[in-house]
């Protein structure tokens, strides 16, 4: 039977492979990765079949999942070659685009991108999918039924695509949890309540607007009585250039990835 095989051993993989397993996903999964000790820390703790060959492994794909670094992509499909033979493939490798997977395997190869979110490993994770236009119909339903096993997935124009992958990465709510609690406890918080007090103010709060059915203008208003101490602190925190500080580190995202596609 024909596999789901991940190309790419790394923390993306492992994530969709906690997720997978966790939604009770059954179809064979292999994990081709050139370092043997990534292959089996996952078979170890996913129960996945792993392939050393990368040939071997492309040659037992239904759909080919490419999940390595920008840097190396070049490398691995210079290795794979031309495939004679019908194959979807999904791309996450951020910022490379289809015009350029679309040239490397040949045209029997039809590309989707995906960007899928670390956490995707507890089932809550977001995936953006972007298709190539030769994707029929099943393929795209195939992709978008499995990312939908890990958390919600939205279809985006791929023009958007880096945008999207700049704005939603978890680690900006990880990097708030972290400055937030560690400001709490630099001026007296103990850490367990800090990172407990922090944690309710980003995630508790932001659950409440995603569950509701109440404008964020409305609930910031609510949240922040004029002259009051929540007001205080967001004035505050704006005229030290917060704003300015999350408008740059989005930009330097953006011309990250653009560096990417350079790459390959």
């Amino acid at each position: 039977m024909k596999a789901i095989v991940f190309l790419g051993g790394g923390r993306i993989t492992g994530a969709l492979l906690a997720g997978l397993r966790l939604a009770s996903y059954a179809r064979p999964i292999i994990v081709y990765d050139r370092h043997p000790y990534k292959l089996r820390r996952l078979k170890r703790l996913y129960g996945v079949r792993t392939e050393s060959s990368l040939q071997r492994a492309v040659e037992q794909a239904r759909l080919l999942i490419v999940a390595v670094r920008p840097d190396s992509l070049s490398v691995l499909l210079e290795e794979i070659g031309t495939i004679d033979h019908p194959l979807n493939a999904v791309s996450l490798v951020a910022g490379v685009p289809l015009a350029k997977l679309r040239k490397s395997m040949g045209a029997r190869v039809r590309w989707s991108r995906a960007m899928p979110s670390p956490v995707c490993r507890s089932g809550r994770g977001l995936t953006a999918l972007a298709f190539d236009r030769p994707l029929p119909a099943f393929g795209r339903r195939e992709v978008k039924e499995l990312f939908a096993k890990v958390g919600p997935v939205v279809e985006i124009p791929e023009s958007k695509f880096d945008v999207f992958t700049v704005t939603y990465s978890c680690s900006h709510g990880y990097h708030a949890l972290a400055t937030l609690a560690g400001e709490a406890e630099r001026i007296g918080l103990n850490r367990k309540t800090a990172l407990l007090a922090a944690a309710h103010a980003l995630a508790d709060g932001i659950l409440a607007w995603r569950e509701g059915n109440i404008p964020l203008d409305e609930l910031l208003r609510e949240a922040a009585t004029p002259g009051g101490i929540a007001a205080t602190v967001m004035k505050a925190a704006d005229a030290a250039g917060y704003q300015r500080a999350v408008r740059r580190g989005l930009a330097a995202g953006m011309k990250r990835t653009r560096k990417n596609a350079r790459q390959v």
